[in-house]
């Protein structure tokens, strides 16, 4: 059986998304999830919350618990969870989040879905205005210098997809009366059924950074 590994910023499993991952991948292969914040409770992890200038990731731990840390204290221990899926024999990896990191020394083939989506979009959405969800508003200025080549404008609104629809709904409200083009859902967070919201709400293309991810996977697979 072909195996994936899934490494994702937060606690695994992830009931959230790897179900939906492998509804895309198919039953014939093996997923091995591994979180970052693993083995950890929430008082612990509270010592890795960002602070000034730091860059946010937000990620749910496995009871469900929406959480937001600083990328420089995640990606120490993202290392750790790619070394040890690389030790069990997975050769595909696909890191469960669309931040951006420095690249991984592994003999695995290691999927950045924040690389899969950008490249898709800006082959889409030159000349156009693109509109963006995001999880928290901290990441609004970085993720607008981070899009402001893939498109001729770009709109960003704040919803986590760990806080309910209702907030994923007024995101999409504001980016319908922005006048976007075309919508990318920048958090591997965001689910198919959101997608689903979005596309009908808005009456514009949709592109969902976990199902895309999933569809570069099941390629290599």
């Amino acid at each position: 059986m072909k195996k994936l590994g899934v490494v994702t910023i937060g606690q695994a499993p992830r009931v959230d998304l790897v179900p939906e991952i492998r509804s895309i991948l198919g039953e014939e292969i093996q997923i091995i999830e591994k979180g970052a914040l693993d083995g950890l409770s929430l008082k612990e992890v509270e010592t890795f919350y960002p602070r000034k200038d730091d860059e946010v990731l937000v990620t749910r731990m496995a009871d469900g618990t929406s959480v937001t840390v600083a990328e420089k204290y995640i990606y120490p221990r993202l290392k750790d969870q790619v070394k040890s899926l690389e030790l069990e024999g997975v050769k595909v990896i696909l890191l469960a989040c669309t931040g951006e990191f420095p690249p991984f020394d592994s003999s695995s083939l290691i999927v950045y879905p924040q690389k899969v989506l950008y490249h898709v979009v800006v082959s889409l959405a030159q000349g156009l205005k693109l509109g963006v969800l995001i999880p928290d508003e901290l990441q609004v200025v970085s993720t607008k210098k981070r899009w402001s080549t893939a498109a001729r404008e770009v709109v960003v609104e704040a919803a986590s997809p760990y806080a309910g629809i209702e907030k994923v709904e007024s995101a999409t409200d504001l980016l319908l009366m922005s006048g976007v083009d075309i919508v990318v859902m920048d958090c591997i967070g965001y689910t198919l059924g959101m997608k689903d919201l979005v596309s009908k709400r808005i009456k514009k293309p949709v592109i969902l950074a976990r199902s895309i991810s999933a569809k570069v996977v099941s390629e290599l697979l």
